[in-house]
């Protein structure tokens, strides 16, 4: 095995020394997600004698069809980093630790249909459901407030157009629709602005209410997508831009890798 590390190639001369890192590193990562449909992963270090001393080049990773915590779909998920310290000793037991904190530049894909099934998801829904915020029992005449059957569809410009329904209380239901705006504030946050309500749509009756409401659940969306929340054990993701292009979401930032994350 040591003779592999220091040098030797195969015959289309990729290094052994890079090949037990690619197979341990790919094994790690594969293990982050609940699904995958594939995960890349090229770990670069020449020559291989420099893994003794556990520093290598780069280190990058490309994954498709990706599922996290069992709810929240991501089409393509990509990071690479510049010269990471590792410990060596990990990569001979199977595993990949780093000796030292790293960043990478990072960009995630969403689609409309992922983003969709995310509303779906315990960890979301309960942030929608049986609201008691005193700014929504004044509209629902003192009733809990929920939020369901959100879905959105992505538009040109980091606009989309969301429906949803409230339901507050008594069986009534008021239908929401509305046009917003998506950004990123603080580099760690989904922003949810700028809401053009159509009223129009939404029978007279319920018009005043339909507004109220929907103003408040895009307060409660703006608040919502704090990264933090949704960080992997050891990684923390910031934002650098944020665009909508076709049916997608493409995120664009970097990693703080602190270490590599356990598999959950």
């Amino acid at each position: 095995m040591l003779g592999g590390l220091t040098g030797l190639t195969d015959p289309k001369g990729t290094d052994w020394g890079e090949q037990m890192l690619n197979k341990v590193a790919s094994q790690t990562i594969r293990h982050l997600f609940t699904q995958s449909e594939s995960v890349e992963v090229f770990v670069r270090c020449y020559p291989s004698s420099k893994l003794l001393q556990g520093s290598i080049d780069s280190f990058s990773m490309s994954g498709r069809g990706l599922l996290i915590r069992k709810d929240f779909a991501v089409e393509k998920m990509s990071f690479e980093t510049d010269a990471v310290a590792i410990d060596f000793s990990s990569v001979l037991s199977g595993k990949l630790k780093l000796k030292q904190p790293t960043q990478a530049v990072a960009q995630v894909v969403l689609t409309e249909e992922g983003i969709n099934r995310a509303f779906t998801a315990e960890l979301v829904r309960k942030r929608l459901l049986n609201l008691s915020d005193p700014k929504l029992t004044e509209i629902s005449g003192g009733q809990p407030v929920s939020f369901t059957d959100v879905k959105i569809q992505l538009l040109q410009g980091n606009h989309l157009h969301l429906v949803a329904q409230a339901d507050i209380g008594s069986g009534d239901v008021v239908p929401l629709k509305m046009t917003l705006s998506v950004g990123i504030e603080r580099r760690r946050r989904v922003s949810f602005k700028n809401p053009k309500i159509e009223i129009e749509e939404i029978p007279e009756a319920q018009q005043k209410v339909s507004q109220a409401l929907s103003i408040a659940l895009v307060e409660i969306l703006d608040n919502m997508v704090d990264l933090d929340r949704f960080d992997l054990d050891g990684v923390k993701m910031r934002l650098n831009r944020l665009e909508t292009e076709g049916n997608k979401l493409i995120f664009s930032g970097y990693a703080e890798i602190e270490r590599i994350p356990r598999s959950g």
